[in-house]
């Protein structure tokens, strides 16, 4: 009986030694896988946040890469705008776009002056009513280059004339008449005496003016006909012409 319950007691001991070795294997065990697993999620935490932020840090690179980038190609945008509103290269034309051309110089501001006479202005005759007797002459500049008026019209009336009329030394300008294109110059005629007192007086349905070159010796170029009244015009031997005359007032006054 007492051996029995020895080898009971021995034998219980032994089972729960058993038992207790069990536990703390399973205990060091689960410790172990504890620790294992914790070490494991920490490293797996780690490793996603150096990941993350590696990942972050390759983001942000890129984001400044990008930035840089930008700012480098706007920068080089805002060099070329600069470079291309500087002017410092010019513009090429493109078909269809306006091109500028220097404007031309003014009429009869190119070539030399030449001499008034019938082919390069127009000549018109008016008869006056103030003076009494008197006609106006109007020639104008219908060239493209400016033309001097020298001296005075050597008029014929009609076919009766014998020769032009003498001018009237006092009318002579200060200065020879110059015309630019457009611009005229002036002369009167004193058709006849207002009291009657002319002799050999006519009738003059036709008018031939010629014009005088610088030397005023002779007439140059091509004379002018201009248009008398249907009527025509009454000259007598009275009949004188002024200069030519830069305005009208100065032609009219004699």
């Amino acid at each position: 009986m007492f051996n029995f319950r020895t080898s009971r007691i021995r034998f219980v001991g032994a089972a729960a030694t058993v038992v207790l070795g069990a536990l703390s294997l399973t205990a060091c065990n689960d410790a172990t896988g504890t620790r294992d697993e914790g070490a494991s999620a920490a490293a797996t935490r780690t490793a996603t946040s150096s990941a993350g932020a590696s990942s972050s840090g390759g983001s942000s690179s890129g984001s400044g890469s990008n930035s840089s980038a930008g700012a480098a190609s706007s920068s080089a945008g805002s060099s070329s705008g600069s470079s291309g509103s500087s002017g410092a290269k010019p513009a090429t034309a493109t078909p269809g776009s306006a091109t500028h051309t220097s404007p031309s110089k003014a009429p009869g501001s190119s070539g030399r002056p030449v001499t008034c006479e019938g082919s390069n202005t127009k000549t018109v005759a008016a008869p006056l009513n103030r003076p009494v007797n008197h006609m106006l002459l109007t020639v104008t500049n219908t060239g493209s280059r400016t033309c001097y008026l020298y001296g005075y019209p050597a008029a014929r009336f009609g076919e009766e004339a014998q020769s032009v009329p003498p001018v009237i030394e006092d009318s002579k300008p200060q200065a020879v008449v110059t015309l630019q294109p457009g611009e005229s110059g002036y002369a009167s005629v004193n058709l006849s005496a207002t009291d009657g007192s002319g002799g050999n007086g006519y009738i003059a349905k036709s008018l031939a003016v010629y014009f005088q070159g610088r030397s005023m010796s002779g007439s140059v170029g091509s004379a002018a006909h201009p248009s008398l009244p249907a009527k025509g015009v009454y000259v007598d031997n009275s009949l004188k012409v002024t200069y030519w005359q830069q305005s009208m007032d100065d032609a009219v006054n004699w």
